[in-house]
């Protein structure tokens, strides 16, 4: 045993026996108490499965049979089996019919086509056109023109919150 291996639980010294039957020499102490949580939570499931299992068969206590049921319920619910070799192949033979774009041949990383990237993207932004002072008599025309069922303070705000966009890319473009 290793030195403070006398304070450990019983249940964590055998965590630490698989680990160095696995060969594994090197590991953080964390490493055993996420293995006992894992531990514990996997017990207490399977447990629970089996009580359920022994009420609905009517029976007092849990025996060997609901437990059985329950692991092997955990197993074909918790873990499936990966498809055969051959349909990897397949799908593998599928995707690799699809050519690569052509990258862009240049300093640091090569990139694919700047139209098969998404590192140039185009924002849109609104900016409020400036209000010039305007004479009375163009502002009352401007406000009928909007719509004679709005109220005045609506007239008001559309009048001045008239919008320009603007687009432009974000990434500058690379010399060649």
């Amino acid at each position: 045993m290793a030195e403070g291996d006398e304070d450990l639980p019983r249940d964590a010294k055998i965590v630490k026996s698989l680990l160095k039957s696995m060969g594994v020499d090197d590991y953080e102490p964390r490493v055993v108490h996420q293995f006992l949580e894992l531990w514990y939570r996997y017990v207490v499931d399977v447990l629970t499965d089996a009580q359920v299992y022994s009420e609905h068969a009517g029976k007092a206590t849990i025996d060997c049979d609901d437990v059985k049921l329950a692991i092997q319920s955990k197993v074909n619910f918790s873990f499936s089996q990966p498809p055969p070799r051959e349909v990897l192949l397949e799908l593998a033979r599928n995707r690799n019919k699809i050519p690569l774009p052509k990258s862009i041949a240049g300093p640091g990383i090569p990139l694919p086509p700047e139209q098969d990237t998404l590192i140039s993207p185009n924002y849109q932004l609104v900016i409020p056109k400036k209000q010039t002072a305007q004479p009375m008599e163009e502002t009352e025309e401007d406000e009928e023109s909007v719509d004679p069922n709005l109220s005045q303070e609506h007239k008001t705000d559309l009048l001045q919150h008239t919008h320009q966009r603007i687009s432009f890319p974000l990434g500058a473009k690379r010399p060649r």
